[in-house]
């Protein structure tokens, strides 16, 4: 479980395609001194698990198999891509964000990128249609790990503001239109949504990576 604040960036140092899957060797910041193999890293809002960790390089080793890469764009990753990184939450960490739980639903793509105010960015970005009714105003959306609230739901997407801080400190800074983001939406409304169904036969409800 994560809480969508992003805390560090990471940069894919080498990519290994196997026949379904592939292998990121990502260099981590120091200060993911401590982390351990078996631990949950999200990358890009995708939770993955470390396999390798080096602590003199500070380089981990994690693993795409076909569902995430299908649901993902970390297929489109390349050597030197950027991208957001964030530990899993514990019992005594303070919850910025909202509850995230790495499991991305789809990809969406920035349709448009225009200034709000100085410093931010107002952007709006397409969704699948069954993603749609859980997008609501001022409710919560993760965008490639990052927990943003929605400005306006649109016909055909949705807007969110990027603050500076935000640009300065995760790949949002190298976003532009056409660029695909990772869709996590809030987990309470899935919940909600079951809840109201009363978990009836062949309810369509949307799979996970």
């Amino acid at each position: 479980m994560f809480s969508g604040i992003v805390s560090e960036i990471g940069i894919i140092k080498r990519i290994h395609n196997k026949i379904d899957s592939i292998d990121f060797i990502i260099q981590i910041p120091a200060i993911f001194n401590d982390i351990t193999i078996g631990e949950s890293i999200a990358v890009n809002g995708v939770c993955l698990t470390v396999t390798y960790f080096e602590f003199e390089t500070k380089i981990i080793h994690v693993t795409a198999v076909p569902e995430t890469l299908r649901l993902t764009n970390l297929g489109q990753l390349t050597e030197n891509s950027a991208v957001n990184l964030e530990r899993s939450i514990t019992l005594a960490t303070r919850l910025g964000g909202h509850y995230v739980q790495g499991h991305v639903d789809a990809v969406g793509e920035i349709l448009d990128i225009q200034s709000d105010g100085k410093s931010a960015l107002l952007i709006k970005i397409s969704i699948p249609n069954n993603l749609k009714k859980y997008i609501v105003p001022k409710g919560y959306i993760t965008l490639d790990g990052m927990s943003i609230t929605i400005i306006n739901t649109l016909s055909d997407g949705f807007t969110v503001t990027l603050i500076p801080h935000t640009l300065e400190n995760s790949i949002a800074n190298y976003y532009k239109i056409g660029s695909t983001i990772n869709l996590e939406v809030d987990i309470l409304g899935k919940y909600i949504e079951r809840l109201l169904l009363g978990a009836a036969p062949g309810c369509d409800l949307i799979s996970n990576a």
